[in-house]
C-alpha cells in the first residue's frame, strides 16, 4: 500500500499571519480532505457540522473531511500549515507523518 501524499501545501502561518478566511466559516472542496498540521503552540480546530471543537498540538493533527465547515483560533503563539490530499484518509493514525515530524526522529 502506497503511503498518501498531499497534493498540495499552504505557507507556514504563524498567529499574525493566519489569513481571516481560516479563522471564519469555510470548507473544503469536494473530493479534498485537509489536515491541519500544528508545528508550534496550539490551535483549536471548530467543526461546525457536527458541531465540536479539538485542540490541535504538534502530537495531534486536525482532519477535514471534504465540505466540512469549520474555522480555526490561534491559542497564543502557533505555527501551522495545512495539507490537502485528494484521497480518503479516514483515521488520523493512518496520516503520514509530517517532514517536521520525520525529520525530528532522525534527531534524538
Amino acid at each position: 500500500m502506497t503511503e498518501a501524499l498531499p497534493y498540495r501545501s499552504t505557507p507556514v502561518f504563524d498567529q499574525d499571519t493566519l489569513p481571516a478566511a481560516l479563522r471564519t466559516r469555510h470548507n473544503t472542496k469536494a473530493g479534498v480532505w485537509g489536515v491541519i498540521r500544528v508545528l508550534e503552540g496550539e490551535l483549536k480546530l471548530t467543526y461546525l457540522a457536527p458541531p465540536s471543537e479539538l485542540l490541535l498540538t504538534p502530537a495531534t493533527p486536525g482532519l477535514i473531511e471534504p465540505q466540512q465547515p469549520h474555522f480555526v483560533t490561534p491559542m497564543g503563539k502557533v505555527a501551522m500549515r495545512v495539507d490537502f490530499y485528494d484521497q480518503p484518509l479516514p483515521l488520523l493514525r493512518s496520516l503520514p507523518p509530517s517532514p517536521e515530524q520525520v525529520e525530528g526522529s532522525k534527531n534524538p
